[in-house]
């Protein structure tokens, strides 16, 4: 009876309550209300206001129209604080082939103003930000607009929450939600640590795959333990699975100004044993890596999985994985789910060894792709939007999650994956049987002994030549026809673009093969040569394939990268005055290189053929291939026999060193490979009868 009397007065004091609320009679204080889910959400939707924004809705492509994809900067205010950081992302656009600084040709504005810290507590917090954003004459409510963020929200809730409108702007945003993030609209970043370099970065630390894959450890984590708040269930909780074996999950409580006012019972034990292990150690010896949500979804433990080839075990729940529109991420992690954790041992031991290790390969590439450098974070940030802008020209799957990957599988030059030199495997197919030789020619013509002419006849008479392009570079008029001698295959002068040392590497419509022969016009090769140059580079279709090879190396005492053509036990490069490579090198050159370096080039009439291998270098990882060829070659011949020749030029070898300096800034470290391989004949130089061999020619030379 007393049970039924409670009830019956608490459901008249509630229903009271609710009446008075109703009709204005009594207000809630604030600090009593419990801010549910659904609540949480409308908040969001209140910050979000084109939460429905999609790329058909709220971006405008007219003005990619006319002028492809062009990104402008804002130009920076005075007085304004700007973090390292977001300058570096703003220098990488401003240096990047996307940037113009007119905003008429602009398909995509991205601001001047420090967006990427917008917790209240942080030092690198940009005050009155949504009244400087209003202001701007090009806002126009953020319709074509792109915002970077790293840390949104503060303490304690840590929400999405940018402290001002955004409008109809589209968002690059670390640990950003699922519920918050609007497909195909908006870009997931990883979240990256100031000290992350901004060009090159290093390599993933994977050097060699072992057989079986397995290592120490088996799954490992090292990091802070929050006692209260948001965040904190999921590592308060590891201590669960932590085994002191080869599962080694270690968290601190020794983090904070007051933490000792919040320790538990747990936190001297966990502080003891977190300090007996090195982070670095085990990190480069597990297989497997966990990566759970800090006070965010994202966590600096992702990117240092990655490049240490430490498979990331994801425990964070509704978090968008980066590039989560391209990657997938199924084939270089492993997602859990926070609410299982306890079967995540479990989960990792069942994976094949098979899978790990393909796991772990990804991993690598991933890393190196899209990760190693803030400046790949930022180009592969606008890659996506332009695919997304240019349809039509976008990338497929394949490109974004297979080497050499997005950022170098330009898709303006084709739509087929067969016509690029890195899927020909993938595709089961094989490169074009034919090669068309170019020739760069930079002197009159003015007798018929000329090495030019000497040749043309040696490449035209390859059975697999399907024709010879001379362009004409000189600055005379270009020759009748009945001064180039008769030939099989056809012969097609074509006069060079504003006649610069770049337009060697233009892609012109003219070349119809896979394969291009680059010759100066001074190159001595006989036919044999030809032949067995082009034989070897069909088994290596995505390399440089040639015969004069030259080395960098690194000059401890000028501090800088050094060139050389001396003949020793490896080299880095192979000159183009006499290479085969895939034509896909000359869109590559002509429009993934910036105006700069070509500039430099066609000023100093030097230094093209080093920066085409520092370019296939850098796509490949490998070096070039070399194949035999008699000793003697431009540097140590030419300076001899003409006098006329560039490379006779005291200064010619001085601007190769500087090309080499200025090369290596610009992609943010030495692409170049060294090798001892050479690639010879069958039976090359071997005690048998010369009958019994086929490039029996190549050994009398």
């Amino acid at each position: 009876m007393q049970a039924k009397k409670r009830y019956f007065i608490l459901l008249s004091a509630g229903a009271c309550l609710v009446l008075l609320f109703y009709f204005g009679g009594a207000q809630l204080p604030e600090y009593n209300i419990h801010i549910s889910p659904r609540q949480k959400r409308d908040v969001n939707t209140s910050v979000y206001k084109g939460k429905r924004c999609r790329m058909d809705s709220c971006f405008d492509f007219s003005r990619c129209k006319k002028n492809d994809f062009k990104v402008y900067v804002y130009p920076q205010q005075k007085g304004e604080k700007i973090s390292e950081s977001y300058q570096n992302i703003l220098s990488t656009i401003e240096g990047s082939r996307f940037y113009t600084s007119d905003p008429g040709q602009a398909c995509l504005f991205v601001l001047s103003l420090d967006t990427l810290d917008r917790d209240q507590l942080s030092p690198q917090y940009v005050h009155n930000l949504k009244t400087k954003v209003q202001n701007l004459p090009l806002w126009n409510n953020g319709r074509n607009h792109l915002i970077f963020n790293l840390y949104s929200g503060t303490w304690p809730d840590y929400t999405e929450d940018l402290g001002f409108d955004i409008g109809q702007a589209m968002l690059a945003k670390a640990s950003i939600s699922t519920e918050n993030f609007r497909p195909n609209f908006d870009v997931s970043i990883p979240l990256f640590s100031k000290e992350h370099p901004r060009t090159g970065g290093e390599r993933g630390f994977l050097k060699y795959n072992s057989i079986p894959p397995f290592r120490k450890y088996m799954l490992v984590f090292k990091g802070k333990r929050y006692l209260t708040g948001i965040g904190s269930d999921t590592r308060n909780a590891l201590y669960h699975v932590h085994n002191q074996e080869d599962v080694v999950l270690l968290t601190t409580c020794k983090h904070g100004k007051d933490w000792q006012k919040h320790k538990d019972a747990r936190c001297d034990k966990d502080n003891a044993e977190y300090d007996k292990y090195d982070y670095r150690e085990m990190l480069h010896n597990s297989t497997f890596c966990l990566v759970p949500r800090g006070r965010r979804l994202g966590s600096f433990r992702f990117l240092e999985a990655l490049q240490a080839a430490c498979v990331p075990v994801m425990l964070s729940n509704g978090w968008e994985l980066p590039f989560s529109e391209i990657i997938n991420w199924n084939t270089a992690a492993v997602i859990g789910d926070e609410r299982l954790l306890l079967q995540i041992p479990s989960t990792v031991r069942s994976i094949h060894q098979d899978k790990i290790l393909a796991l772990r390969q990804q991993t690598q590439f991933l890393w190196e792709a899209y990760f190693s450098s803030l400046e790949k974070i930022v180009l592969t940030t606008l890659e996506i939007i332009q695919d997304r802008v240019l349809q039509q020209e976008s990338r497929s799957s394949v490109m974004w999650n297979s080497h050499p990957g997005g950022l170098f599988a330009l898709p303006q030059y084709s739509a087929y994956l067969g016509d690029f030199p890195f899927y020909y495997a993938t595709l089961g197919i094989k490169p074009h049987s034919k090669f068309t030789a170019v020739i760069h020619a930079v002197t009159p013509l003015v007798s018929q002994s000329q090495p030019i002419l000497k040749l043309l006849a040696s490449v035209a008479k390859s059975q697999y030549c399907a024709q010879i392009i001379v362009l004409w570079n000189c600055d005379k008029p270009l020759p009748a026809k009945h001064r180039w001698p008769a030939t099989t295959v056809p012969v097609i002068v074509i006069e060079g673009e504003n006649k610069v040392m770049s337009s060697r590497f233009l892609p012109y419509e003219t070349i119809i093969t896979d394969a291009v022969l680059s010759l100066d016009e001074d190159t001595v090769l006989s036919t044999t040569e030809v032949d067995f140059a082009f034989t070897v580079w069909q088994s290596f279709p995505e390399r440089l394939v040639g015969y004069p090879a030259r080395s960098h190396f690194w000059d401890s005492n000028k501090e800088r990268w050094g060139y050389t053509s001396k003949w020793t036990n490896d080299y880095s490069m192979v000159l183009t005055g006499a290479a085969i490579y895939h034509r896909y090198y000359h869109f590559l050159y002509t429009n993934f290189l910036p105006a700069s370096l070509k500039g430099m080039v066609d000023q100093l009439a030097n230094c093209e053929d080093i920066l085409m291998n520092f370019l296939v270098s850098a796509v490949t990882k490998l070096p070039p291939i070399k194949v035999t060829q008699k000793k003697q070659y431009k540097e140590t011949m030419m300076g001899q026999s003409s006098r006329a020749s560039r490379w006779a030029d005291p200064d010619h070898f001085a601007q190769r060193q500087t090309c080499m300096n200025k090369f290596a800034s610009w992609f943010g470290g030495m692409p170049l490979v060294h090798s001892q391989m050479r690639l010879d004949p069958v039976l090359f130089k071997d005690q048998v009868s010369i009958l019994r061999k086929k490039y029996r020619d190549i050994e009398r030379l």
